[in-house]
């Protein structure tokens, strides 16, 4: 599992009553790891997005850049 220090993310979140703590885009129970893992199989983010329609391009975008700048 990836670590992130999520005290100061805007899109991600680790809170152990979400998913056993496994980070979060924010306010969902969507795993940082599976959009990762998606991007990395090859998904274009407007693909991913048509997946999980209840978050917003620019949410996606965010994590992503938090997720990169930010690994514990």
């Amino acid at each position: 599992m990836i670590c992130y220090n999520t005290s100061t993310m805007k899109y991600i979140v680790s809170d152990p009553t979400i998913l056993s703590g496994i980070p979060v885009i924010k306010g969902t129970r969507v795993p940082v790891a599976r959009i990762l893992s998606l991007l990395k199989e090859g998904y274009l983010l407007e693909e991913i997005q048509s997946q999980f329609d209840h978050i917003r391009i620019a949410t996606l975008q965010g994590a992503l850049e938090e997720a990169a700048t930010n690994p514990v």
